[in-house]
């Protein structure tokens, strides 16, 4: 069983690292550091590591809408 990463690092959590994003959103680490590069989800850089908000990935998860084909 795999734990969700809010869990691995406590509840109040309040970044992910985008391995984190990729495992939440269930694509590839290219493809999230794919959409912090483009700014679709947007990221801060704290020394070598990029960090992205909560409130961001809650966020582009929430726009989501119904796909045209």
């Amino acid at each position: 069983m795999t734990q969700s990463p809010t869990s691995r690092r406590g509840p109040t959590a309040r970044t992910y690292s985008v391995r984190e994003v990729a495992e939440i959103l269930g694509v590839s680490k290219s493809t999230a550091y794919e959409c912090v590069r483009t700014g679709q989800l947007p990221a801060v850089k704290l020394r070598s590591r990029i960090l992205v908000p909560v409130e961001a990935v809650d966020a582009f998860l929430a726009q989501a809408g119904p796909l045209e084909f």
